[in-house]
């Protein structure tokens, strides 16, 4: 690690990830770390930053999903861009969509985390294919430049169902698509590159849910599972100004 990648090492309060993002945003944003350079080895900064390979993963999704940052095999992560392009789905959300949304995040945030680390707990190797064919179907829809929002509802109720507890499956069985956010907006208002980039950093993030899942790391679940919904709900509150 050479001098100018110095960073300060984050504390262990408050989300890793937005801190360690924090950081490598502000220093991609003010140039220092110029278009066209590469990003330290993800082990590099692991050590110094001080935290796990996946607080470091999380970062640059995030980075990606900003437009910033794209990273290939064998070549590693460079930086595309000193400004940040637009990955929110939507050019306006209406303000009674958007508490509907927030409200629906705000019981999502009670539930699904600790469904997510029962399911990493309980999970038979039946709920394991289907979780893995489901996270492929939310990949291969996406691709369609579909909005997922029914293979989005998918993965997130066979993750509930892996739980094996009935009275959560009771919950979300009357549920349908219509608890994921996208359903809700007008076909009128959709920013469509930008959904796509948006997308591309869901689907990220359900990766790292499912592989804690079948590690059966039950907190690594319930943690990812809390930052993926916690960061749609922080996303959407944006849409109240």
């Amino acid at each position: 690690m050479t001098r100018s990648w110095e960073v300060q090492r984050v504390s262990r309060e408050g989300s890793l990830s937005q801190a360690v993002l924090e950081q490598l945003e502000r220093r991609i944003t003010s140039g220092d770390v110029p278009v066209g350079s590469k990003l330290p080895t993800e082990g590099e900064l692991c050590d110094a930053f001080g935290v796990s390979r996946t607080v470091i993963r999380e970062a640059i999704t995030h980075l990606k999903s900003l437009g910033l940052v794209e990273t290939r095999r064998g070549v590693g992560t460079t930086v595309l861009r000193a400004k940040p392009v637009e990955s929110r789905p939507a050019k306006h959300i209406s303000p009674t969509t958007v508490e509907d949304i927030l409200q629906v995040l705000e019981l999502r945030l009670i539930l699904e985390p600790e469904a997510a680390n029962l399911a990493a707990l309980r999970h038979d190797s039946s709920d394991r294919r289907t979780l893995e064919s489901l996270h492929a179907n939310f990949l291969a829809a996406r691709a369609t430049q579909s909005h997922s929002g029914a293979e989005d509802f998918a993965f997130h109720y066979a993750i509930v169902k892996a739980a094996h507890n009935p009275f959560f499956d009771r919950f979300y069985e009357p549920l349908s698509d219509s608890v994921i956010p996208r359903s809700k907006l007008l076909s009128t208002d959709i920013d469509t590159e930008a959904t796509q980039r948006y997308l591309y950093l869901v689907h990220e993030e359900h990766a790292r849910i499912l592989e804690a899942i079948l590690d059966r790391d039950g907190p690594g679940a319930r943690e990812a599972m809390y930052q993926h919904l916690g960061r749609a709900q922080e996303m959407y509150a944006q849409y109240r100004v």
